[in-house]
């Protein structure tokens, strides 16, 4: 969000818009593609500099728990083809926070779509590392992290929390740092046995594929993980 609104100002290529407004003049529009942690944390952030917040998904249950947790001051959608080529019609910023673990993310934002864009509107796509969730989207670095397609700005550096890598790192050390230490003082083997949590990151074990999602992505079979560490 915090790149979102800096590429929107004139001077980096976008609209001039500011997301809070100021009286007399409305509020920037955010759309939010997902209600996963991503999409949530984009969606607070949003909110809080003022912006007028759309979010989309196709979990109801997720939809539901967004419409309690800002109780109700962001607009929840069905993401459908349809519901998504609406909000960007009017969207100044669209944040793609679309996950599938261990997979590809779905495209659900095809060119034409981007085509029907406001001019100087904004895309920043935080699933591009895989594969990105709008058709237009490629991966950048953070020396060149945008590109204009269709009047529109694309920001798809892959390694964001590069850009804060103090607070990334402790936050990084704070959710890995338990794990890290059961595979140090048990070993993987048993580790994995004793934390389902555990098992269920690991991608390849002794020459096979264990994780079905990356298998089907690579086009190979997958192995189940509690035949290998028996």
């Amino acid at each position: 969000m915090q790149e979102g609104a800096f590429y929107l100002a004139k001077a980096h290529g976008g609209r001039g818009i500011l997301l809070a407004g100021v009286p007399g003049v409305p509020p920037g529009n955010v759309v939010v593609l997902g209600a996963g942690t991503v999409g949530v944390n984009a969606a607070r952030i949003a909110l809080g500099l003022g912006a007028d917040v759309s979010i989309l998904d196709i979990n109801l249950d997720r939809l539901r728990a967004v419409d309690d947790l800002f109780h109700g001051r962001v607009i929840t959608l069905i993401s459908n083809a349809f519901n998504i080529d609406q909000v960007l019609r009017r969207a100044d910023l669209l944040v793609g926070a679309v996950l599938v673990t261990g997979a590809r993310a779905p495209v659900l934002v095809t060119k034409e779509m981007v085509a029907t864009m406001k001019e100087g509107s904004v895309i920043v796509d935080v699933a591009v590392d895989q594969g990105g969730s709008v058709e237009t989207i490629r991966p950048t670095t953070l020396l060149d992290p945008t590109y204009v397609v269709s009047g529109v700005v694309h920001y798809g550096v892959a390694n964001m929390p590069a850009l804060v890598p103090r607070t990334s790192t402790f936050a990084l050390t704070n959710a890995t740092l338990p794990y890290a230490l059961e595979l140090a003082g048990r070993g993987f083997v048993e580790a994995v046995r004793r934390d389902p949590t555990l098992a269920k990151g690991v991608n390849v074990w002794r020459g096979r594929l264990v994780h079905p999602a990356v298998a089907q992505a690579l086009g190979h079979p997958a192995t189940a993980l509690e035949t290998l560490v028996r």
